[in-house]
């Protein structure tokens, strides 16, 4: 048997350790979790209660040490439990399918909580068992605007990061040019310059110079090509996606004022958050970088 097809009748856990990437979150697991409920499209479902196994897998944030022990401090257990029985208590549903993106989105509803795999089988429809799997990852709502019809649209931005290879490349307008040319607004994103940054010897402090060095390789940018705008604030982002404008996104006003935001400054990885913020269409990585692991924002690498 292949590893796709035991890992595609392996426990979720499985499919979590597989496209985790380099860097995998913790992870917290329901297993062979059965309930009994009324559900089915078909009639003679109707009035009738059948099993249900739910096994889950959350991927979840790193707990800053220390943890000292407290269990306010992580995702319960009991939230996934809660999050089933809710759903169930909510309204009678047809489909697996609509229960299984319910049940993940009161799961994702939780701060700790950022990828979640759902799997529901029906135990008694047959001699086996059978059921669905869906895989969901924590995003914002996208940004809409007025269409000509007077109906709200999503708008879905291309998040581009440029590594400080890509930012001094010959190519460099004609990788912009390539991002414009597809009509989606574009998001430019980069990390900190090849030089090291000053070190404070103190968490709080040091966290702004590094943002802080960032920023000032975004104006490198700006400077290498007049269509980057430099912009920090979640408003001017929304204007310039509103007005098809490409921005270059200085962090720490949005990374710093984030109840729940990163804590990492490394530049890909504050990339990935941004697009996962925004919604976006797709994360490109410019250069010699590695992809982030697990998020539902398709990331595409694009090499010098």
């Amino acid at each position: 048997m292949s590893s796709d097809i035991s890992q595609a009748f392996g426990h979720p856990e499985e499919r979590a350790e597989a496209s985790a990437g380099a860097d995998p979150r913790d992870r917290i697991s329901l297993r062979d979790h059965v309930v009994e409920a009324d559900i089915g499209a078909f009639q003679k479902e109707r009035g009738h209660r059948q099993r249900l196994r739910f096994n889950i897998v959350v991927e979840v944030r790193a707990i800053p040490a220390p943890l000292e022990d407290d269990v306010d401090r992580i995702l319960s257990y009991d939230r996934l439990t809660e999050a089933i029985a809710d759903e169930l208590a909510a309204e009678r549903v047809n489909l697996l399918e609509t229960l299984a993106a319910r049940v993940a989105e009161r799961i994702l509803a939780a701060r700790q909580a950022m990828r979640v795999f759902v799997r529901i089988e029906k135990l008694d429809r047959g001699p086996g068992a059978l059921g669905v799997e869906i895989v969901r990852s924590r995003a914002a709502a996208p940004l809409r605007v007025k269409a000509a019809g007077g109906e709200a649209e999503p708008l879905y931005p291309v998040v581009a990061y440029l590594s400080n290879a890509a930012i001094a490349a010959p190519d460099l307008g004609a990788r912009l040019d390539a991002l414009l040319a597809e009509g989606n607004p574009v998001v430019l994103t980069v990390g900190a310059p090849a030089a090291a940054v000053p070190q404070s010897g103190q968490r709080p402090t040091q966290r702004r110079i590094e943002l802080l060095a960032i920023e000032q390789n975004a104006w490198v940018l700006a400077a290498r090509d007049s269509r980057c705008l430099v912009v920090a604030s979640r408003t001017e982002i929304d204007w310039a996606m509103r007005h098809h404008q490409m921005v270059v996104w200085a962090p720490s006003k949005l990374v710093l004022d984030a109840v729940d935001g990163p804590k990492v400054h490394d530049g890909v990885a504050l990339s990935l958050w941004l697009a996962e913020t925004l919604s976006a269409k797709r994360l490109e990585l410019h250069g010699a970088v590695s992809a982030p692991a697990g998020s539902r924002v398709p990331l595409r690498p694009v090499p010098l």
